[in-house]
């Protein structure tokens, strides 16, 4: 099969399919004609040389920034990857080489449309932090406010558009190839990860985050998101208020001791909790290189570019299964992911159960400072990828969120239990949910409806009595294909009827035997024996009739569509 793209973005199709190749069989690459050359160094799982994680990470790096935003949503995706190369993923920081401050400089003063000079006092041209993405300044506002200004890397979306021109031909081809393609659905996967580093591309987008996250989460006084600067901000460029203070992965020893770690970590889980279960769109990357300790002891949610959205039904659904896992409620669990799941062909319901109780069970049997229930609820996504369930791409991402948070809450406080975290807050969230739910246009609407109801209830009445008054009432009931179910019945009537026939015969025929006659077969009463044969010869064609009258039915049940 010969895949057909543009003359530009050959080379970069040969590259992405040598890691392909890599990281599957040295016959991947053949599948696609591009020759012996790249299957060189390619070495399957079960090879001599088997192939470390690490080596993932690494290639990915090298492979440029589409590849590193790859790398990181592939972190979360236990459904997709072993937990080995899940561990070696998540060690991507995003780290890379800076461009230069002549670029920054044009860049700002392009989406600005004003001379750095005439917008900010300052503005440092050594940079704060790079990333795959863009980079971070610090800079300060002609009113005095510290600030920091986040530049999107120069033709950043055309390289990643190209990228993903390549990838998606390759998932297409995987998805009508291969075995494990149709069974994963990598084209509706790689399009999820588009949509999301595509949302990450907007910078305004991610302004608008901050400022609802924020609204949403000023009910708790620990938590602090940085609101964005409106005017100084575009779709490649982002200016916010300056977060003073510390990575928690950088805290010391004695640092730690001066917080109250517990508390920290206890109000960070109900924020979040809060977020996914009542607000429905929730900081979606809370890894501990997001998460700072501000000066003046706070927890700090930098980064909002990726978020998450849940529908309120699907709320619901979630809440469910969250306490049914930390309650440890296996069967629970598993009706529920069930419920919101779709269901394939090879689906293996027994093994899905039996997996995902056997997990269950482990967490809730593990130590204190080992029970994650976002590493609980990422395994149980995966025992469905594996088993043939494909689950809501929103159970997966709550599941990559809570670990996360399991992490920081664990490096805030060694002890902090989030299942019990869950299981404390469950009822001031049910409340919040609630609450919400009966906001004034809500309970406008329900009113609303409750008039159009009483208004027209006595025409109701007034008509369904006159039809009772009348013997015009009629019950008119529909079944799914009633001819074939009164087909069903008569057969099943008409062998109740022969069978008692049948039965007549034979007791007949026990009667007349002691009947004394002078017709007579083989020594016994003669009206007696011909009962006896009718009703063999009857069971006999009953029988046959039975299971050849099936056999055929179900052999054309098989073939309709």
């Amino acid at each position: 099969m010969k895949i057909s793209l543009k003359p530009n973005h050959l080379k970069r199709y040969k590259d992405i399919a040598l890691l392909f190749a890599k990281y599957s069989s040295p016959d991947f690459a053949r599948e696609f004609e591009l020759g012996d050359e790249f299957t060189a160094g390619a070495q399957a799982p079960n090879g001599t040389s088997p192939l470390r994680p690490e080596e993932l990470a690494n290639d990915l790096e090298r492979m440029g920034p589409t590849f590193v935003k790859i790398g990181q949503l592939l972190s979360s995706r236990a459904d997709l990857l072993p937990e080995r190369y899940l561990k070696a993923l998540s060690r991507l920081q995003d780290k890379v080489k800076p461009f230069s401050y002549a670029e920054v400089e044009e860049i700002v003063q392009t989406e600005l449309g004003v001379r750095l000079s005439k917008a900010f006092s300052r503005f440092d041209s050594e940079h704060l932090a790079a990333a795959s993405l863009g980079q971070v300044h610090r800079a300060a506002l002609r009113d005095g406010r510290r600030v920091v200004v986040k530049i999107q890397r120069p033709n950043i979306r055309k390289e990643i558009a190209a990228d993903f021109q390549v990838l998606e031909e390759i998932a297409e081809f995987m998805d009508e190839h291969t075995k494990i393609g149709r069974r994963y659905q990598f084209v509706r996967v790689l399009t999820e990860f588009k949509t999301t580093l595509l949302h990450e591309l907007d910078y305004q987008r991610e302004a608008a985050n901050l400022n609802t996250i924020a609204e949403n989460l000023k009910q708790f006084p620990r938590i602090h998101v940085p609101r964005p600067v409106a005017d100084y901000t575009t779709r490649s460029v982002l200016t916010m208020q300056f977060v003073e203070g510390t990575k928690i992965t950088e805290l010391s020893p004695l640092a730690r001791l001066d917080i109250d770690g517990e508390t920290l970590a206890e109000e960070l889980f109900k924020a979040y909790l809060k977020q996914v279960l009542v607000d429905g769109i929730f900081h979606a990357d809370p890894h501990p290189g997001n998460i700072f300790l501000t000066n003046d002891g706070r927890v700090a949610l930098l980064d909002l570019g990726m978020v998450g959205h849940i529908a309120p039904a699907m709320q619901e659904q979630l809440l469910k299964v969250l306490l049914a896992i930390s309650d440890g409620q296996s069967d629970e669990a598993c009706e529920l992911v069930l419920r919101m799941s779709e269901t394939r062909e090879e689906f293996d319901e027994t093994d899905f159960r039996r997996r995902t109780a056997q997990l269950i069970a482990d967490q809730k049997d593990a130590p204190l400072g080992e029970r994650d229930v976002g590493k609980a609820l990422l395994e149980v996504t995966k025992t469905a990828a594996d088993t043939g369930l494909l689950v809501p791409s929103e159970l997966t991402l709550l599941g990559k969120t809570l670990l996360q948070l399991d992490q920081v809450g664990k490096t805030l406080a060694p002890n902090f239990n989030p299942n019990a975290s869950v299981r404390r807050n469950v009822t001031e969230i049910l409340s919040q949910r609630m609450w919400k739910q009966a906001s004034p246009s809500k309970m406008l609407g329900t009113m609303l409806e409750l008039k159009d109801f009483l208004g027209g209830l006595p025409s109701r009445l007034t008509k369904i009595l006159d039809t009772l008054a009348n013997a015009e009432m009629e019950l008119k009931i529909k079944t799914p294909d009633t001819e074939q179910l009164m087909d069903g019945f008569q057969k099943v009537a008409n062998r109740i009827t022969t069978g008692l026939i049948l039965a007549s015969l034979i007791v007949g025929a026990s009667l007349l035997m002691q009947v004394n006659t002078t017709f007579r077969i083989m020594g016994y009463p003669g009206f007696a024996m011909l009962c006896f044969l009718f009703a063999g010869a009857g069971g006999a064609w009953l029988v046959l009739s039975i299971i050849f009258k099936d056999n055929k039915d179900k052999r054309r049940n098989h073939r309709k569509p």
